[in-house]
């Protein structure tokens, strides 16, 4: 559920020994650093476990025991880097009783073993490193395991796949939380692309490709600034260069969806955007993003975010 800006989410981490380094350091590196001259107040962070731990070469002195988790607003489970074994009981028992106390759970690349193990994917879609996909669906075949996502958000449980989905997970709810223009700051201060997210239930797609030489990159950018234009996907074919089948061929490469998918979803984040940071009229924010009317906005804005546009503004303006 998104808060407001003048909450302050707890997030826990919970670590142990054998957990990977990158995705710890990526939970730490979005909710433990100081950003409140982003947001204020930001989240009120901590790492919890049973104990000192090794996390690759480093040593970890934990802010709190395992306990602490069902304390907090979301827990985040790091990597979990030996898959061949089962996770520690304790911390297992320790996940699963947050959950049950209503705390959101997030695991990284295959911190989805420890939510596995705790019985949190039974009956949802969930995934991990592609890598070991299907391994998790063989040790939990109540999950829907999808190798081909970047992440999955089943609203009280979320998963991501490896290292640089972690990012965008993280980056994902804080964008729930504080909304997008500011997870867009944040994507900024760690030159990162901002929009690697998808659809309402799963986040399967990659609207904005990663940077670099690829058939789409001139193509991007012309297409962003033209969003309150009725463009169409022969317009974006035509200036490209390109049939619209050759088109699509690249977008489904590059973005993992459609080109016309891919222009509906960035009208959205844009409506988001103006939502969240001007007093523009519905009416306004549908002709800037090229949904034509207001009527045409909520319900399109309703069918993706699952709210209406006024009930969006109010839950991240003050």
């Amino acid at each position: 559920m998104a808060r407001t800006v003048s909450d302050m989410p707890a997030v826990a981490v919970a670590v142990t020994d054998g957990m990977l380094p990158y995705e710890l350091s990526t939970a730490i590196e979005i909710f433990g650093s100081d950003l409140t001259h982003i947001v204020d107040p930001w989240y009120d962070f901590s790492l919890c476990g049973s104990g000192p731990v090794n996390v690759g070469r480093f040593g970890l002195e934990p802010d709190h025991g395992l306990g602490h988790l069902a304390h907090a607003d979301t827990v985040i489970v790091p990597s979990w880097a030996d898959t061949d074994r089962d996770p520690p009981a304790d911390l297992i028992a320790a996940v699963r009783a947050a959950h049950e106390a209503g705390t959101r759970a997030a695991s990284l690349c295959t911190g989805a073993f420890v939510l596995g193990a705790a019985g949190l994917l039974d009956g949802r879609r969930a995934t991990t490193h592609w890598a070991h996909t299907a391994e998790l669906a063989r040790r939990h075949p109540a999950a829907t395991v999808d190798p081909d996502v970047l992440y999955i958000d089943n609203g009280d449980v979320l998963t991501s796949a490896g290292k640089a989905a972690a990012m965008d997970l993280c980056l994902h709810l804080v964008r729930l939380d504080h909304g997008a223009a500011n997870a867009n700051k944040i994507a900024r201060r760690l030159v990162i692309p901002p929009h690697r997210d998808g659809g309402q239930a799963q986040f399967i797609a990659t609207p904005l490709p990663e940077p670099g030489h690829h058939p789409l990159r001139d193509l991007i950018p012309w297409a962003l600034e033209r969003l309150d234009q009725p463009l169409t996907v022969e317009d974006l074919a035509r200036q490209a260069g390109m049939s619209s089948r050759h088109l699509a061929r690249h977008f489904k490469h590059l973005t993992g969806t459609t080109p016309l998918h891919w222009l509906h979803t960035q009208r959205i984040r844009r409506a988001q955007e103006l939502l969240e940071t001007t007093n523009a009229t519905v009416d306004t924010v549908a002709a800037a993003t090229g949904m034509g009317t207001a009527t045409t906005l909520r319900r399109h804005f309703h069918r993706s975010v699952g709210v209406s546009p006024d009930t969006y503004r109010r839950t991240f303006r003050t």
